[in-house]
Protein backbone atom coordinates (compact mmCIF):
# COMPACT_ATOMS: atom_id res chain seq x y z
CA UNK A 1 0.00 0.00 0.00
CA UNK A 2 1.08 3.58 -0.58
CA UNK A 3 1.86 5.74 2.42
CA UNK A 4 0.55 9.00 1.00
CA UNK A 5 -1.75 9.35 4.00
CA UNK A 6 1.17 9.28 6.43
CA UNK A 7 2.01 10.80 8.78
CA UNK A 8 -1.38 10.53 10.42
CA UNK A 9 -2.45 13.89 11.82
CA UNK A 10 -2.39 14.44 15.56
CA UNK A 11 -6.12 15.14 15.44
CA UNK A 12 -6.89 11.84 13.69
CA UNK A 13 -4.85 9.87 16.24
CA UNK A 14 -6.54 11.73 19.09
CA UNK A 15 -9.97 11.00 17.62
CA UNK A 16 -9.20 7.28 17.36
CA UNK A 17 -7.99 7.19 20.96
CA UNK A 18 -11.14 8.97 22.10
CA UNK A 19 -13.29 6.58 20.06
CA UNK A 20 -11.61 3.62 21.79
CA UNK A 21 -11.89 5.19 25.25
CA UNK A 22 -8.10 5.49 25.68
CA UNK A 23 -7.19 8.72 27.44
CA UNK A 24 -3.41 8.15 27.32
CA UNK A 25 -1.71 5.98 24.67
CA UNK A 26 0.98 5.00 27.18
CA UNK A 27 -1.67 3.24 29.26
CA UNK A 28 -2.89 1.09 26.38
CA UNK A 29 -2.17 -2.62 26.52
CA UNK A 30 -0.23 -4.41 23.80
CA UNK A 31 -3.45 -5.62 22.21
CA UNK A 32 -5.00 -2.14 22.45
CA UNK A 33 -1.96 -0.72 20.66
CA UNK A 34 -2.53 -3.21 17.88
CA UNK A 35 -6.20 -2.22 17.73
CA UNK A 36 -5.27 1.46 17.47
CA UNK A 37 -3.03 0.63 14.50
CA UNK A 38 -5.70 -1.48 12.79
CA UNK A 39 -8.26 1.31 13.21
CA UNK A 40 -5.82 3.80 11.69
CA UNK A 41 -5.19 1.38 8.83
CA UNK A 42 -8.90 1.56 7.99
CA UNK A 43 -8.96 5.34 8.39
CA UNK A 44 -5.95 5.89 6.12
CA UNK A 45 -6.04 2.93 3.75
CA UNK A 46 -2.37 2.40 4.52
CA UNK A 47 -0.67 -0.75 5.78
CA UNK A 48 0.82 -0.38 9.26
CA UNK A 49 3.91 -2.23 10.45
CA UNK A 50 2.98 -4.22 13.54
CA UNK A 51 6.05 -4.27 15.78
CA UNK A 52 4.07 -4.32 19.02
CA UNK A 53 3.17 -7.96 19.61
CA UNK A 54 5.29 -11.09 19.76
CA UNK A 55 3.30 -13.29 17.41
CA UNK A 56 5.47 -16.12 15.99
CA UNK A 57 6.41 -15.33 12.44
CA UNK A 58 7.43 -18.86 11.43
CA UNK A 59 5.35 -21.94 10.54
CA UNK A 60 4.45 -24.25 13.44
CA UNK A 61 6.77 -27.17 14.05
CA UNK A 62 5.63 -29.88 11.62
CA UNK A 63 6.50 -32.67 14.02
CA UNK A 64 4.05 -31.20 16.55
CA UNK A 65 1.27 -30.78 14.01
CA UNK A 66 1.62 -34.37 12.81
CA UNK A 67 1.67 -35.74 16.35
CA UNK A 68 -1.41 -33.77 17.33
CA UNK A 69 -3.31 -34.92 14.25
CA UNK A 70 -2.43 -38.52 15.00
CA UNK A 71 -3.58 -38.12 18.60
CA UNK A 72 -6.90 -36.67 17.52
CA UNK A 73 -7.37 -39.44 14.98
CA UNK A 74 -6.71 -41.92 17.79
CA UNK A 75 -9.62 -40.46 19.76
CA UNK A 76 -7.98 -38.47 22.56
CA UNK A 77 -10.52 -35.65 22.12
CA UNK A 78 -13.06 -37.73 24.03
CA UNK A 79 -10.73 -38.42 26.95
CA UNK A 80 -10.00 -35.99 29.77
CA UNK A 81 -6.29 -35.23 29.81
CA UNK A 82 -4.08 -36.24 32.69
CA UNK A 83 -3.87 -33.24 35.04
CA UNK A 84 -0.31 -34.17 35.98
CA UNK A 85 0.61 -34.49 32.32
CA UNK A 86 0.64 -37.54 30.12
CA UNK A 87 3.43 -40.00 31.01
CA UNK A 88 5.09 -39.42 27.64
CA UNK A 89 5.05 -35.63 27.99
CA UNK A 90 6.54 -35.78 31.48
CA UNK A 91 9.30 -38.13 30.34
CA UNK A 92 10.12 -36.08 27.23
CA UNK A 93 10.06 -32.79 29.17
CA UNK A 94 12.66 -34.25 31.53
CA UNK A 95 14.83 -35.33 28.59
CA UNK A 96 14.47 -31.94 26.87
CA UNK A 97 15.58 -30.06 29.99
CA UNK A 98 18.59 -32.34 30.38
CA UNK A 99 19.48 -32.01 26.69
CA UNK A 100 19.42 -28.21 26.52
CA UNK A 101 19.85 -26.95 30.11
CA UNK A 102 21.97 -29.82 31.48
CA UNK A 103 19.68 -29.97 34.50
CA UNK A 104 18.35 -33.21 36.01
CA UNK A 105 14.65 -32.49 36.27
CA UNK A 106 12.33 -35.34 37.33
CA UNK A 107 9.43 -35.85 34.96
CA UNK A 108 7.13 -36.01 37.97
CA UNK A 109 7.82 -32.31 38.55
CA UNK A 110 7.04 -31.23 34.95
CA UNK A 111 3.40 -30.15 34.67
CA UNK A 112 1.59 -29.00 31.49
CA UNK A 113 -0.12 -25.61 31.58
CA UNK A 114 -2.28 -23.63 29.17
CA UNK A 115 0.71 -21.69 27.88
CA UNK A 116 3.22 -20.02 30.19
CA UNK A 117 0.58 -17.37 30.84
CA UNK A 118 -1.27 -19.90 32.99
CA UNK A 119 2.05 -21.04 34.39
CA UNK A 120 2.99 -17.61 35.73
CA UNK A 121 -0.58 -16.83 36.87
CA UNK A 122 -0.87 -20.00 38.94
CA UNK A 123 2.72 -19.84 40.21
CA UNK A 124 2.20 -16.28 41.46
CA UNK A 125 -0.95 -17.40 43.25
CA UNK A 126 0.54 -20.39 45.04
CA UNK A 127 3.88 -18.76 45.86
CA UNK A 128 2.02 -15.91 47.56
CA UNK A 129 0.18 -18.41 49.81
CA UNK A 130 3.02 -20.53 51.21
CA UNK A 131 4.09 -18.06 53.91
CA UNK A 132 1.82 -15.38 55.40
CA UNK A 133 4.79 -13.03 55.78
CA UNK A 134 5.89 -13.39 52.17
CA UNK A 135 3.17 -11.64 50.20
CA UNK A 136 5.04 -9.87 47.38
CA UNK A 137 6.25 -10.82 43.88
CA UNK A 138 9.46 -9.09 42.77
CA UNK A 139 9.86 -8.27 39.08
CA UNK A 140 13.33 -7.81 37.64
CA UNK A 141 12.38 -5.36 34.92
CA UNK A 142 11.92 -4.76 32.10
CA UNK A 143 9.55 -7.65 31.59
CA UNK A 144 6.40 -8.99 29.99
CA UNK A 145 3.67 -6.43 30.85
CA UNK A 146 0.83 -8.91 31.32
CA UNK A 147 2.66 -10.69 34.15
CA UNK A 148 2.43 -7.50 36.21
CA UNK A 149 -1.27 -7.37 35.31
CA UNK A 150 -1.66 -10.91 36.63
CA UNK A 151 -0.54 -9.90 40.12
CA UNK A 152 -3.01 -7.01 40.03
CA UNK A 153 -5.85 -9.34 39.02
CA UNK A 154 -4.90 -11.70 41.85
CA UNK A 155 -4.57 -8.89 44.37
CA UNK A 156 -0.95 -9.81 45.10
CA UNK A 157 1.53 -7.12 46.08
CA UNK A 158 4.43 -6.52 43.71
CA UNK A 159 7.75 -4.71 43.72
CA UNK A 160 10.22 -4.11 40.92
CA UNK A 161 13.49 -2.61 39.82
CA UNK A 162 15.00 -1.87 36.43
CA UNK A 163 18.14 -3.95 35.89
CA UNK A 164 19.58 -1.32 33.50
CA UNK A 165 22.09 0.05 36.06
CA UNK A 166 22.57 -3.24 37.93
CA UNK A 167 24.28 -5.69 35.64
CA UNK A 168 27.04 -8.00 36.83
CA UNK A 169 28.12 -7.83 40.46
CA UNK A 170 26.05 -4.66 40.94
CA UNK A 171 22.97 -6.90 40.84
CA UNK A 172 23.86 -8.42 44.22
CA UNK A 173 23.36 -5.36 46.41
CA UNK A 174 20.23 -4.27 44.57
CA UNK A 175 18.55 -7.66 44.72
CA UNK A 176 19.50 -8.24 48.34
CA UNK A 177 18.00 -4.87 49.30
CA UNK A 178 14.61 -6.37 48.38
CA UNK A 179 15.03 -9.96 49.54
CA UNK A 180 16.42 -8.94 52.93
CA UNK A 181 13.10 -7.28 53.78
CA UNK A 182 11.64 -10.77 54.21
CA UNK A 183 8.42 -10.22 52.24
CA UNK A 184 9.39 -11.51 48.78
CA UNK A 185 7.60 -14.79 48.02
CA UNK A 186 9.02 -15.12 44.51
CA UNK A 187 10.93 -13.17 41.92
CA UNK A 188 10.56 -13.39 38.14
CA UNK A 189 12.57 -12.47 35.07
CA UNK A 190 12.95 -13.65 31.48
CA UNK A 191 16.23 -14.63 29.82
CA UNK A 192 16.57 -14.06 26.86
CA UNK A 193 14.69 -11.02 27.97
CA UNK A 194 11.37 -9.65 26.82
CA UNK A 195 11.69 -6.78 25.78
CA UNK A 196 15.37 -5.86 26.02
CA UNK A 197 16.78 -9.16 24.75
CA UNK A 198 19.62 -9.13 27.26
CA UNK A 199 20.68 -12.49 28.61
CA UNK A 200 21.55 -12.90 32.26
CA UNK A 201 25.14 -14.07 32.58
CA UNK A 202 26.36 -17.02 34.63
CA UNK A 203 27.68 -14.51 37.19
CA UNK A 204 24.26 -12.87 37.48
CA UNK A 205 22.41 -16.17 37.66
CA UNK A 206 24.73 -17.37 40.42
CA UNK A 207 23.95 -14.20 42.38
CA UNK A 208 20.21 -14.72 41.93
CA UNK A 209 20.49 -18.37 42.95
CA UNK A 210 22.68 -17.68 45.98
CA UNK A 211 20.36 -14.99 47.33
CA UNK A 212 17.22 -17.02 46.59
CA UNK A 213 18.63 -19.81 48.74
CA UNK A 214 19.80 -17.43 51.46
CA UNK A 215 16.40 -15.76 51.81
CA UNK A 216 14.29 -18.82 50.91
CA UNK A 217 12.67 -17.13 47.93
CA UNK A 218 11.41 -18.95 44.82
CA UNK A 219 12.86 -17.88 41.46
CA UNK A 220 10.46 -18.05 38.50
CA UNK A 221 12.55 -18.15 35.34
CA UNK A 222 10.61 -17.48 32.14
CA UNK A 223 12.35 -19.34 29.30
CA UNK A 224 9.90 -18.42 26.55
CA UNK A 225 12.83 -17.67 24.22
CA UNK A 226 15.27 -20.30 25.48
CA UNK A 227 18.42 -20.91 23.45
CA UNK A 228 17.79 -17.79 21.31
CA UNK A 229 21.02 -16.08 22.35
CA UNK A 230 22.34 -16.42 18.84
CA UNK A 231 25.84 -15.26 19.81
CA UNK A 232 26.47 -18.76 21.17
CA UNK A 233 26.06 -22.23 19.59
CA UNK A 234 23.17 -23.19 21.84
CA UNK A 235 20.65 -25.81 20.88
CA UNK A 236 22.91 -28.83 20.37
CA UNK A 237 21.34 -31.58 22.51
CA UNK A 238 23.53 -32.83 25.34
CA UNK A 239 26.44 -30.63 24.22
CA UNK A 240 27.87 -27.52 25.85
CA UNK A 241 27.23 -24.64 25.83
CA UNK A 242 23.82 -25.05 27.41
CA UNK A 243 21.05 -22.51 27.99
CA UNK A 244 22.13 -20.65 31.16
CA UNK A 245 19.66 -21.15 33.99
CA UNK A 246 19.27 -20.36 37.67
CA UNK A 247 18.54 -24.07 38.20
CA UNK A 248 22.33 -24.57 38.27
CA UNK A 249 22.62 -22.31 41.33
CA UNK A 250 19.62 -23.00 43.58
CA UNK A 251 16.98 -25.60 44.31
CA UNK A 252 14.39 -22.84 44.79
CA UNK A 253 13.31 -22.57 41.17
CA UNK A 254 10.32 -22.82 38.86
CA UNK A 255 10.97 -22.85 35.09
CA UNK A 256 8.36 -21.73 32.56
CA UNK A 257 8.90 -23.40 29.17
CA UNK A 258 6.42 -22.55 26.43
CA UNK A 259 5.98 -24.01 22.96
CA UNK A 260 4.72 -20.69 21.59
CA UNK A 261 7.98 -19.09 20.45
CA UNK A 262 10.61 -21.82 20.41
CA UNK A 263 8.38 -24.17 18.41
CA UNK A 264 6.07 -21.54 16.83
CA UNK A 265 3.18 -23.39 18.45
CA UNK A 266 1.40 -20.44 20.03
CA UNK A 267 -2.10 -21.28 18.84
CA UNK A 268 -2.41 -24.51 20.84
CA UNK A 269 -1.60 -22.83 24.19
CA UNK A 270 0.73 -25.45 25.63
CA UNK A 271 3.69 -25.18 27.97
CA UNK A 272 5.19 -26.87 30.97
CA UNK A 273 6.02 -25.56 34.40
CA UNK A 274 9.08 -27.36 35.75
CA UNK A 275 9.23 -27.15 39.55
CA UNK A 276 12.42 -28.15 41.34
CA UNK A 277 12.09 -31.46 43.15
CA UNK A 278 12.88 -29.74 46.44
CA UNK A 279 10.04 -27.22 46.06
CA UNK A 280 7.64 -29.77 44.54
CA UNK A 281 7.97 -32.10 47.54
CA UNK A 282 8.28 -29.42 50.21
CA UNK A 283 5.59 -29.23 52.87
CA UNK A 284 4.14 -25.78 53.55
CA UNK A 285 1.80 -25.81 56.58
CA UNK A 286 0.12 -22.56 55.45
CA UNK A 287 -1.42 -24.43 52.48
CA UNK A 288 -3.37 -26.82 54.71
CA UNK A 289 -6.33 -24.53 55.44
CA UNK A 290 -6.83 -23.57 51.80
CA UNK A 291 -6.18 -26.85 49.96
CA UNK A 292 -6.34 -29.52 52.67
CA UNK A 293 -2.85 -30.55 51.62
CA UNK A 294 0.58 -29.17 52.40
CA UNK A 295 2.91 -30.45 49.68
CA UNK A 296 3.61 -27.74 47.11
CA UNK A 297 3.31 -29.96 44.04
CA UNK A 298 0.01 -31.50 45.16
CA UNK A 299 -1.46 -28.11 46.01
CA UNK A 300 -0.32 -26.77 42.65
CA UNK A 301 -1.80 -29.51 40.48
CA UNK A 302 -4.78 -30.75 42.50
CA UNK A 303 -5.68 -27.42 44.01
CA UNK A 304 -4.74 -24.48 41.80
CA UNK A 305 -4.59 -26.04 38.32
CA UNK A 306 -7.64 -28.19 38.83
CA UNK A 307 -9.65 -25.15 39.83
CA UNK A 308 -8.21 -23.05 37.00
CA UNK A 309 -8.56 -25.35 34.00
CA UNK A 310 -8.91 -29.02 34.90
CA UNK A 311 -5.90 -29.66 32.69
CA UNK A 312 -4.55 -28.72 29.29
CA UNK A 313 -5.57 -29.93 25.85
CA UNK A 314 -4.91 -33.66 25.49
CA UNK A 315 -3.80 -33.45 21.87
CA UNK A 316 -1.54 -30.46 22.57
CA UNK A 317 0.22 -32.50 25.26
CA UNK A 318 0.90 -35.14 22.61
CA UNK A 319 2.28 -32.50 20.26
CA UNK A 320 4.57 -31.00 22.89
CA UNK A 321 5.87 -34.41 23.92
CA UNK A 322 6.85 -35.18 20.33
CA UNK A 323 8.49 -31.77 19.81
CA UNK A 324 10.50 -32.26 22.99
CA UNK A 325 11.49 -35.78 21.85
CA UNK A 326 12.50 -34.76 18.35
CA UNK A 327 14.58 -31.84 19.66
CA UNK A 328 16.34 -33.95 22.30
CA UNK A 329 17.04 -36.67 19.73
CA UNK A 330 18.62 -34.15 17.35
CA UNK A 331 15.93 -34.59 14.71
CA UNK A 332 14.45 -31.10 15.07
CA UNK A 333 16.76 -28.05 15.10
CA UNK A 334 14.39 -25.55 16.71
CA UNK A 335 17.20 -23.08 17.44
CA UNK A 336 18.40 -23.11 13.84
CA UNK A 337 14.89 -22.37 12.61
CA UNK A 338 14.45 -19.56 15.14
CA UNK A 339 17.68 -17.98 13.85
CA UNK A 340 15.51 -16.28 11.23
CA UNK A 341 14.48 -13.82 13.94
CA UNK A 342 18.11 -12.75 14.40
CA UNK A 343 18.38 -12.02 10.68
CA UNK A 344 15.24 -9.88 10.73
CA UNK A 345 16.33 -8.06 13.88
CA UNK A 346 19.74 -7.19 12.41
CA UNK A 347 18.10 -5.72 9.31
CA UNK A 348 15.48 -3.74 11.22
CA UNK A 349 17.91 -2.55 13.89
CA UNK A 350 20.26 -1.16 11.25
CA UNK A 351 17.39 0.81 9.72
CA UNK A 352 16.49 2.33 13.08
CA UNK A 353 20.11 3.27 13.86
CA UNK A 354 20.64 4.70 10.38
CA UNK A 355 17.80 7.11 11.03
CA UNK A 356 19.06 8.51 14.31
CA UNK A 357 17.66 5.99 16.82
CA UNK A 358 19.77 4.27 19.48
CA UNK A 359 19.50 0.92 21.24
CA UNK A 360 18.45 1.47 24.87
CA UNK A 361 19.44 -1.85 26.45
CA UNK A 362 22.46 -2.42 24.27
CA UNK A 363 24.92 -4.65 26.16
CA UNK A 364 25.41 -7.76 28.27
CA UNK A 365 28.50 -6.66 30.14
CA UNK A 366 30.88 -5.48 27.45
CA UNK A 367 29.21 -7.49 24.70
CA UNK A 368 26.41 -6.11 22.48
CA UNK A 369 23.11 -7.89 23.04
CA UNK A 370 22.18 -10.64 20.64
CA UNK A 371 19.90 -9.97 17.71
CA UNK A 372 16.62 -11.77 18.21
CA UNK A 373 12.89 -11.47 18.78
CA UNK A 374 12.96 -8.00 20.40
CA UNK A 375 15.12 -4.94 20.81
CA UNK A 376 14.66 -1.53 22.38
CA UNK A 377 14.95 1.78 20.56
CA UNK A 378 15.08 5.37 21.75
CA UNK A 379 15.16 8.75 19.99
CA UNK A 380 16.84 11.90 21.20
CA UNK A 381 14.64 14.30 23.12
CA UNK A 382 11.60 12.02 23.22
CA UNK A 383 10.02 10.06 26.04
CA UNK A 384 8.96 6.52 25.30
CA UNK A 385 5.31 7.56 25.29
CA UNK A 386 5.98 10.41 22.87
CA UNK A 387 7.99 8.13 20.63
CA UNK A 388 5.30 5.45 20.61
CA UNK A 389 2.67 8.03 19.61
CA UNK A 390 4.84 9.60 16.92
CA UNK A 391 5.82 6.28 15.38
CA UNK A 392 2.14 5.35 15.26
CA UNK A 393 1.56 8.45 13.13
CA UNK A 394 4.13 7.08 10.64
CA UNK A 395 2.45 3.70 10.40
CA UNK A 396 4.71 1.91 12.90
CA UNK A 397 3.10 0.28 15.93
CA UNK A 398 5.27 -0.32 19.02
CA UNK A 399 4.84 -0.17 22.79
CA UNK A 400 6.51 2.25 25.21
CA UNK A 401 9.16 0.76 27.47
CA UNK A 402 7.32 2.19 30.46
CA UNK A 403 4.67 -0.50 29.84
CA UNK A 404 7.32 -3.14 30.59
CA UNK A 405 8.41 -1.72 33.93
CA UNK A 406 11.47 -0.05 32.41
CA UNK A 407 12.61 3.31 33.81
CA UNK A 408 14.35 4.12 30.51
CA UNK A 409 12.89 6.14 27.64
CA UNK A 410 12.18 4.27 24.44
CA UNK A 411 10.00 1.65 22.77
CA UNK A 412 9.98 -2.13 22.39
CA UNK A 413 10.39 -3.36 18.84
CA UNK A 414 9.25 -6.89 17.95
CA UNK A 415 10.37 -8.11 14.53
CA UNK A 416 8.44 -11.36 14.29
CA UNK A 417 5.72 -9.92 12.04
CA UNK A 418 8.18 -8.52 9.50
CA UNK A 419 7.50 -11.47 7.21
CA UNK A 420 7.92 -9.90 3.74
CA UNK A 421 10.97 -8.20 2.17
CA UNK A 422 8.92 -5.13 1.19
CA UNK A 423 8.09 -4.51 4.85
CA UNK A 424 11.75 -3.65 5.47
CA UNK A 425 11.54 -1.17 2.59
CA UNK A 426 8.42 0.34 4.18
CA UNK A 427 10.22 0.56 7.51
CA UNK A 428 13.17 2.32 5.91
CA UNK A 429 10.95 4.83 4.09
CA UNK A 430 8.88 5.60 7.18
CA UNK A 431 11.78 5.99 9.55
CA UNK A 432 13.52 8.23 7.02
CA UNK A 433 10.40 10.39 6.87
CA UNK A 434 10.20 10.38 10.68
CA UNK A 435 13.83 11.45 10.97
CA UNK A 436 13.40 14.23 8.40
CA UNK A 437 10.44 15.60 10.35
CA UNK A 438 12.18 15.42 13.74
CA UNK A 439 15.57 17.02 13.11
Amino acid sequence: MEQKNLPVSHSTLAAVLQQMGISDISHSTIRQSGSIARTLEKETGTEFLHLEMGIPGLPPARVGVDAEKAALDAGVASIYPNMMGTPDLKAQASRFIKAFLDVDQPGECCIPTVGSMQGSFTAFLLCSQIDPVKDTILFIDPGFPVQRSQTKILGIKSASFDIYEYRGERLREKLESYLSQGNIAALIYSSPNNPAWFNLTEEELSIVGELATKYDTIVIEDLAYMCMDFRKPLGRPYEAPFQPTVAKYTDNYILLMSASKIFSYAGQRIAIIAISEKIYRREYPALKARYNMTRFGDAYVLGVLYGASSGTSHSAQCALAEMFRAAADGEFDFVGEAGEYARRAALAKEIFIRNGFHIVYEKDGEEPVSDGFFYTAGYKGMTGTELMGELMRYGICTIALSMTGSRQEGVRVCISQLNRPNQFDLLADRLAAFAADHL
